[in-house]
């Protein structure tokens, strides 16, 4: 028989941010344990819940008890267990009896190898798994997996007994249909009862009638609605209304959601006003204040300008809700006071005379302190900004990169950043344009932590660019240089996110600034610390893989990226064309052929004796096929070659598709290898040629399959 079953563990108030992973693990780790007892179907409907007091699963069409199986079991060798005349032996009748078998059932035993031997087999028929002993199994197992951040531990009612779990557990559910299942886990007994909204609730206990009814149950008697995405659905519709009233729009913050999600069972959105002349402290301070310590809901303008109103997601519905509104009220208040209390006390003191205090802060006991890193990031910057403004004309660039890297950390030391962290770099752009210097300046103290997270708007001007770079490079070359680098998933100190930063700024921006180079200016400032090792072979490695994956996921082949990695390209704006140009030409009827020549070509020169020079004696080119090859190379390599150094990626690789039959006629007729040493010598200078001029935009011998 089959029927829907419900499974509710009903627990003291559990960690918000993990409630929705919680809440999702506990109902896969179920279906799980019932697929495993054979009591339900792999693709069972099931559906989670998960309110800040309870974790429970729903699942549909699951067994009392799963279906009989066949269980095959070795019972002993044919030797022995069999005469020569096919005789059951005393040994084999013996074995049969203690399964609760007799001699009718020597007809049905199989003879099997098992690699040694012939092996006499029975198959014998098992009891299925009751629901009770299955589902007990099934719920411990799904708990023991649960991602638990930290677990409690805590006794029983008895005195004695211990149990671990993530919150102390109250409460065990577990229906299949209307029936209570009979089971125990964390010192729980199962039944039909559990509880409700702690004030709200119409009744207590609320005693569930089935399976069916449990959501339904807890919302119209127990004031909860029991499923995460429900009450978040609910949340989202609520604020969208308020804002409405209110002629304005929520802060879009999915993580705020979700954690507000996870504090409340019963979601009634409030609105709350401040007084207008908190306003005059930077939006982002407040924003912060609001949604880091009350979990507010800040209300923003047409413009995207923060109002002086917010909302309340409360956990009750009292018929007045003044009293609620008025508390958050006056909570909120001493929060944005010492906001506004910060950034004035902030102010009295410029950015540039906070600077020397960094050379009393630590950054990392191998590298020096704050002061120290950013003398580096400074010259870093100054040589990048020189070179980039040489190129764009803008001979200001490396002074005001400069000024900006030397000032881009002195906020560390203030109030407001002291208080919120994440402000840095944002509140060193306030007080900058506080203290009168250029906004390419401010806009840089604050770019130059860009890009901080995947999608993240780079720096919006040369400055930060520059700064930014700098800032990466110099965390790069100094963590590798001291050997932190990272290792598996741990990466303390996000040296994929400034690899991936250091790409994209340069590619998007196409800026000219070789690869290397860029890790060689980075690595001078370090020449005086102490047991610092240059490892830029090693950063380029790194960034090349961040590069390729990067690549991959925006939807690039593994072959066209490769191709084009692989020639570890220096100026990382050019990638995009050249990935281009070669998925054109790998449209090309003559592309196979040729990535497969080319890869022979390749294989033939690794095998040749020394370096083999990229020359080739005309008078020694005795076969038609090669001088064939060798006249239409000259021609193909000129245009080849011109377009290349244009940026003209499409053109170059595709001039190499007349070069398919000279070269097919050439392996066909020429033998490479010769024994005279100097022809031997010529044709492999030859393909040295060829091979230079079909791998200046990719290798495409990486095209072949």
């Amino acid at each position: 028989m089959s029927e829907n079953l419900l499974v509710e563990l009903f627990v003291e108030e559990l960690p918000p941010k993990v409630l929705n992973t919680l809440g999702l693990e506990f109902a896969r780790g179920m279906l799980n344990g019932l697929v495993r007892a054979q009591l339900v179907a792999a693709d069972a409907t099931v559906e989670a819940f998960a309110s800040p007091r309870r974790l429970a699963v729903h699942v549909a069409n699951v067994r009392a008890q799963a279906d009989q199986r066949s269980v095959p079991t070795k019972l002993m060798p044919v030797s022995v267990g069999l005469t020569p005349d096919g005789q059951a032996t005393p040994a084999l009748l013996k074995r049969l009896a203690g399964m609760g078998l007799d001699a009718a059932a020597l007809p049905s035993l199989r003879r099997e190898s098992d690699g040694k031997a012939e092996v006499l087999f029975v198959d014998k028929l098992e009891t299925g798994m009751t629901l009770a002993a299955g589902l007990e199994l099934a719920l411990k197992d799904a708990l023991a997996k649960l991602p638990i951040p930290k677990v409690m531990t805590y006794q029983l009612a008895d005195g004695w007994t211990t149990v671990n779990f993530v919150r102390p557990a109250h409460g065990l559910v577990a229906l299949h249909g209307a029936e209570v299942v009979p089971i125990s886990v964390l010192g729980l007994q199962s039944g039909r009862n559990t509880h409700g909204h702690r004030f709200e609730a119409s009744a207590d206990p609320i005693v569930l009638k089935d399976a069916d009814s449990y959501a339904q149950q807890l919302e119209t008697e127990g004031a909860v609605i029991p499923g995460f995405a429900a009450r978040r659905e609910e949340i989202v519709r609520q604020l969208a209304a308020a804002a409405v009233q209110a002629g304005a729009q929520p802060i879009n913050d999915a993580a705020l959601l979700d954690e507000v999600t996870a504090l409340v069972e019963r979601p009634n959105v409030l609105m709350g006003h401040f007084e207008e002349a908190f306003l005059e402290v930077p939006q982002e301070c407040l924003i912060l204040t609001m949604k880091a310590n009350q979990k507010y809901f800040p209300l923003l303008n047409a413009a995207g300008k923060l109002t002086n109103r917010f909302l309340i997601v409360s956990n009750i519905r009292p018929a007045d809700a003044s009293a609620v509104v008025g508390g958050n009220e006056r909570v909120v208040r001493p929060r944005l006071a010492d906001a506004k209390f910060f950034f004035d006390q902030d102010r009295k003191k410029p950015l540039e005379a906070r600077v020397l205090g960094l050379a009393k802060v630590v950054y990392h006991n191998k590298l020096g302190t704050q002061g120290e890193r950013v003398q580096r990031v400074c010259a870093i910057a100054r040589k990048i900004g020189q070179q980039l403004g040489a190129q764009l004309g803008d001979a200001a660039l490396a002074n005001q990169a400069d000024q900006a890297a030397l000032l881009a950390k002195a906020d560390l030391l203030t109030d407001m950043v002291g208080e919120f962290p994440e402000l840095q770099g944002i509140m060193g752009r306030y007080y900058a344009l506080h203290d009168g210097l250029a906004p390419e300046i401010a806009d840089a103290i604050e770019d130059h932590y860009k890009p901080r997270f995947a999608g993240d708007s780079l720096p919006r001007g040369r400055v930060g660019l520059v700064v930014a770079l700098a800032d990466k490079l110099e965390t790069l070359v100094g963590m590798f240089g001291i050997g932190l680098v990272p290792t598996g998933d741990k990466d303390p100190f996000a040296l994929r996110r400034h690899a991936l930063g250091v790409i994209r700024m340069l590619a998007e921006n196409d800026l000219d600034l070789p690869l290397d180079a860029l890790l060689q200016t980075a690595i001078v400032p370090f020449a005086a610390v102490a047991g610092f090792k240059p490892a830029e072979a090693a950063i380029a490695d790194f960034i090349y893989e961040r590069l390729a994956g990067s690549l991959r996921d925006q939807g690039y082949s593994a072959q066209e990226v490769d191709a084009v990695v692989s020639l570890r390209p220096q100026r990382l704006g050019d990638i995009p064309k050249r990935l281009a140009a070669v998925r054109a030409f790998a449209a090309l009827p003559e592309a196979a052929s040729l990535a497969a020549a080319n890869k022979r070509v390749g294989n033939i020169l690794k095998k040749a004796e020394g370096i083999v020079p990229s020359t080739v004696d005309n008078s020694l080119l005795k076969e038609q096929a090669e001088q064939a090859l060798a006249t239409t190379l000259m021609l193909v390599q000129a245009k080849a070659d011109a377009a290349f150094q244009h940026g003209d990626y499409a053109t170059s690789l595709q001039e190499l598709a007349k070069l398919k039959r000279p070269v097919d006629n050439f392996f066909d007729s020429v033998m490479v290898n010769a024994e005279d040493l100097q022809l031997r010598a010529n044709r492999l200078g030859l393909l040295a040629v060829l091979y230079s001029a079909m791998n200046q935009v990719a290798d495409i011998s990486k095209l072949s399959s």
